[in-house]
């Protein structure tokens, strides 16, 4: 493929290092939640961190197929992922922090979805569109859950 998508590259390199960023969080999270939403959370988490480890290898792959390599090192791939997330210790603490990341990827997500229909890259969009879609629902459900 040609240089034309390099921005649609650049983002999709972006989105990934957010998602393994954001996937390391959430498995984290699940390791150490603690507190009466005990059992709500860490299934919650669980069911998160599960979706975006699955999601990792359709946004590497569509790296691949434009032509370009996907991050070849943990340092590449955080490279991509812009700031690390606060560690957090409690259970509220952590909910608001995967608010936080969730809102970010999906400020770049919908970055990247403009510039891939700039780009007349129409399955990049549609893959990143379906992204969007997973990272609002999760919104959703981690705002819901800290209302009392």
């Amino acid at each position: 493929m040609s240089t034309s998508n390099q921005k649609t590259i650049d983002n999709l390199r972006q989105v990934l290092g957010q998602t393994f960023s954001l996937y390391f969080q959430t498995q984290s999270y699940h390791w150490n939640v603690e507190g009466p939403q005990f059992r709500q959370l860490h299934e919650m988490f669980d069911e998160q961190y599960t979706e975006l480890s699955e999601a990792l290898d359709g946004i590497a792959e569509r790296i691949r197929i434009l032509g370009a390599m996907a991050p070849r090192s943990v340092s590449e791939m955080m490279s991509h992922a812009g700031d690390e997330a606060v560690p957090a210790s409690s259970a509220e603490e952590m909910v608001a922090s995967l608010i936080a990341s969730h809102r970010a990827i999906a400020e770049t997500l919908r970055q990247a979805i403009a510039q891939a229909a700039d780009e007349d890259d129409e399955v990049s969009a549609g893959m990143l569109t379906d992204r969007l879609e997973v990272h609002e629902k999760t919104l959703w459900m981690l705002t819901v859950s800290q209302k009392k």
